[in-house]
Formats: structure tokens, C-alpha cells, sequence
């Protein structure tokens, strides 16, 4: 859904604003890579906080912590990622609401505290200190929608949320009715409006970097307006959940002021081409209009995250799964992008939907050996893209391939100051390799003898000779290769 008008005017604003706005430098992550943490389910740091806990319970608080994530940050920064995003700290609700505790954060009581399962305000300092002290950025989930169902907020203040009868009588249910039922805020209040941007401004000053904000589908649109131009002028990068986003939601979120939203079509696609028996069009579709994106380097890209089942759920076996959660990872690396890793794809952790795929982390003591081999094709691919300019910030284009094989061949390059790297993803049950004219791919390279993946321990080789492309991959796998 777009929504053409609001979002015009939204742009407006942002734009219209006085000189020394408009002028403010634009927050950057391209280059970066998130790995993404729902801390109760991480690590335990500390068993002191575990009131309430029991690991048999998925809808039950868990132990995880902000200690025990500072303890893990050498694990994240061995995977190879570069930035931290945490779903929310903020203090929950204290009874539980549908026989589910608020363990994932989305429940806020009081957005300006740590839940004391979490561990404290000093606490999260310690971790922002460390984190950035090993030169990583930090994403915090902020919720600017709703309450926790139990909130004392709800029963003291009850002008600030929307009421059933605004309800019933608005055109825009999104915005103006309840979430899941959970306690809808009026951001055109005054009140809520200042307590809104006051988070924002006081988790800046604990150090964040960035915010990732949930469902803003139903959010007022007037205080996006004003909530972005505050982070621009702060410097601050944006992340917008709108579920379900295709490209032309992002590409109009991204005019009105976001920096980045997830692309949720791209997801999608590869859900159904990379881990299902799908063709390569469904990603080649989502693919072909990256040009309507204002700033394609910064869109999310991810293979699942807390709210929909794992990626390695897509099939009934294991094995499989694993190995089809490789191939997905290898080839989100060789995109265009911010790629985001929810914690334990990068050992392609099972899980059906919520709150089975928020199952608890497992680390190197406890993986078999076909997890340990996911981590590390992921850690390889990670690392192959932070050391190649073109892959981590380089334009992307698509090749012409054949309509005979285009279902199982996706070809496209990735260039930047004179280097180009090829992109290959291959959809096929068995190893092949392709000769394809460079004419019809609509290249001119250069000859090049046998040169192997940028991905190491893949056994994945390109040439070019009399004017074709030769390119040998492994079965339902996607590599990178340095072609000039």
C-alpha cells in the first residue's frame, strides 16, 4: 500500500525546511553488516536478574542479558559483522499478557529505563562502550506506536491513545486502530509527541547510533515528519519496518526521509527461490527495480528475522536446510545493500513462527559440524565482501542471461572505482558449468584465466576466453569473482 499523497507531503518537510537543514550530511551504513539480537534469547551474563525465568516456557523470559551480550561481542565480531541491532531494552510491562511475557521488549512500561531482566542503564552503557570500543555501531528498536497492554501509562494518561469509538469512525485503521489491540498512541498529542522525540534524544545520548523503528505503517505520519527530521539533524541512521515493504514502499519511505527500510518483497523471493524450488525470476523481478530506490545501497536486506519463521524452516529436512541457509547467505553478501543477520541464521538455526523462531542462542560448544560449517561459509562471505569495495559499495547491475537457463542462472555485477566483481547464483539440483557469450550478457571483458570464488572453501571458478564466459558452480549455491 502507498499512501502517494501523505507521503508527498512528508517530503515536502523534510525538504522544505531552511537551508542549514537541507545541507545536513546524510547518515551512511552501506559497507556495514547488522547481526541482530533479541537479548533474553542471546546469553546469560548475569543469573543474579533471572527472576521469572523458565527456558521450558517459549513465551517466558529466557535470562539473557545485556552482560552476557557485552561478554559475547568477540563471537559477533569473529562472524564478521560490523554493527549490533538490539530489539527493545526498555523496562516491559510486569504481568504477562496472553499468557506471554514481555521477554521481546515490544511491551514498553517505561521507555526511558532497562527492564531489570536486561540489567541496568549502566549496564547498557557498559555494552555500548564496548561495542563501539571494538569499532561496531549500535542499532536500537525503538517503539513509537504503542504501550505495553499493562502499562501504567494506559490507566494514568488516557488522552494520549486512541480510543475504540476514534476507532470505529476513522478511514485510516492502520494508523488510528489498535496494533494486536496493544495501546495505540496518539503522536499528534502534544504530550506523547514531546515523550517521543524525548526517547529518541535520550537513548542518542547513551550512545546509540542508530534506530530502528518498529511498525511504522501505524504510526502518525506529521510526527515521522518531525521524528526524522530530528535524527537527520542528529546524525542519526534510520531503519523503518513496514511489513511486508516492496520496492516502492521503500522507495517512497526513503524520499519521505528514512534512511533505510527492510525489503521484505527481496525476502520473499529468495524464500521461494533460493531455500524452495522456485526460479531465479522472483529475485530477478524484485531485482529489476532497484533503480526506483533513491538510495539503494542503504535498504535492509535479510533471509528472516523474530517476526517470521526461520529460513532454514522452508524445509522438512535439516540437512537441506542448512545447506540451502548457505546458499541464502552467500548470496545476500553479493548484493547491493545493508545486509541483516537474525542471531543463529549464520548456523541456520530452525524455527517455525513466533515464538518458535526466537528459540534460544546456541554457541561453538554447542554446534554439530553442519552448523559450524554454515558459520563458516557465512563468516567467509562475510569477510570476502568487507575486503572488496565493489561488493560492499559498489553499483549493481543485472545481466542479459538466456531465457533457456534464466530460471536457475541469476548473473549480475557489482563495480566501483575500475573493479568489477561478477555475481552467480545458481538454482540448479547439480553442478554445471555454463559458456555464455559476452555479447549477449552485454559485457566486454577482457580474457581471464581460471580464477576462483572471492568466497573461500567454495569450489566455484570463472574464465573468459574467445568472447565467452565460462563459469562452473556448485549445486544450488551463489558465488563472487573478480573479474577485473
Amino acid at each position: 500500500m502507498r499512501h502517494y499523497a501523505l507521503l508527498g507531503a512528508l517530503l515536502t518537510s523534510l525538504a522544505g525546511g531552511s537551508g542549514a537543514q537541507t545541507a545536513l550530511p546524510i547518515p551512511h551504513f552501506e559497507g556495514q553488516v547488522i547481526y541482530q539480537v533479541m537479548p533474553d534469547r542471546f546469553f546469560d551474563g548475569n543469573p543474579a536478574n533471572n527472576q521469572g525465568v523458565n527456558r521450558d516456557d517459549p513465551r517466558a523470559w529466557h535470562g539473557g542479558d545485556l552482560p552476557g551480550l557485552t561478554q559475547k561481542l568477540a563471537y559477533i565480531q569473529k562472524l564478521g559483522a560490523t554493527a549490533v541491532w538490539l530489539t527493545p531494552v526498555y523496562q516491559q510491562q510486569a504481568t504477562n499478557s496472553f499468557g506471554t511475557a514481555g521477554y521481546h521488549g515490544y511491551w514498553p512500561a517505561d521507555f526511558r529505563n532497562v527492564d531489570p531482566h536486561f540489567g541496568t542503564l549502566a549496564d547498557f552503557g557498559t555494552f555500548v562502550k564496548a561495542a563501539q570500543g571494538a569499532g561496531m555501531r549500535v542499532v536500537l528498536d525503538q517503539v513509537i506506536n504503542h504501550y505495553g497492554y499493562e502499562a501504567a501509562a494506559v490507566r494514568l494518561r488516557k488522552d494520549w491513545f486512541n480510543t475504540q469509538a476514534q476507532c470505529d469512525a476513522t478511514q485510516n485503521k492502520d494508523v488510528d486502530c489498535p496494533l494486536s489491540g496493544l495501546p495505540d498512541l496518539r503522536q499528534s498529542n502534544p504530550q506523547v509527541r514531546d515523550l517521543l522525540l524525548g526517547n529518541a534524544n535520550f537513548w542518542r545520548e547513551q550512545g546509540v547510533n542508530a534506530f530502528r523503528y518498529d511498525a511504522i505503517k501505524h504510526v502518525e505520519r506529521p510526527f515521522l515528519t518531525d521524528l526524522l527530521a530530528a535524527d537527520r539533524r542528529a546524525g542519526t541512521w534510520t531503519l523503518g519496518e513496514w511489513f511486508g515493504a516492496d520496492t516502492g514502499t521503500v522507495a517512497d519511505w526513503q524520499k519521505a526521509g528514512f534512511d533505510s527500510l527492510f525489503l521484505f518483497s527481496l525476502q520473499d523471493a529468495m524464500k521461494a527461490s533460493v531455500m524452495g524450488e522456485g526460479s531465479l525470476e522472483a529475485v530477478r523481478s524484485v531485482l529489476t527495480r532497484q533503480d526506483e530506490l533513491p538510495r539503494p545501497g542503504e535498504v535492509a536486506l535479510f533471509l528472516d528475522n523474530h517476526d517470521v519463521p526461520r529460513f532454514a524452516q522452508g524445509s522438512l529436512f535439516e540437512d537441506v536446510g542448512q545447506e540451502r541457509t548457505r546458499y541464502g547467505l552467500r548470496a545476500l553478501m553479493t548484493l547491493r545493500g545493508v545486509p541483516v543477520i537474525w542471531q543463529g541464521t549464520e548456523i541456520a538455526m530452525r524455527g517455525g513462527a513466533d515464538p518458535d523462531n526466537r528459540r534460544d542462542m546456541r554457541f561453538e560448544n554447542q554446534w554439530t559440524p553442519a552448523e559450524h560449517a554454515v558459520f563458516d561459509a557465512t563468516q567467509a562471505a562475510i569477510a570476502a565482501r568487507r575486503a572488496s569495495p565493489a561488493l560492499s559499495n559498489g553499483s549493481q547491475t543485472l545481466l542479459k542471461t538466456p531465457d533457456s537457463v534464466s530460471g536457475q542462472l541469476l548473473l549480475f555485477t557489482r563495480e566501483l572505482n575500475g573493479q568489477t566483481v561478477l555475481a552467480a547464483w545458481h538454482s540448479g539440483n547439480n553442478r554445471r558449468t555454463y559458456s555464455l557469450k559476452l555479447s549477449t550478457l552485454g559485457v566486454k571483458w577482457a580474457a581471464l584465466a581460471a580464477t576462483p570464488s572471492l568466497f573461500a572453501g567454495q569450489d566455484a571458478k570463472v574464465s573468459v576466453s574467445g568472447g565467452y564466459l565460462h563459469v562452473s558452480l556448485p549445486a544450488r549455491d551463489a558465488a563472487a569473482f573478480r573479474v577485473q
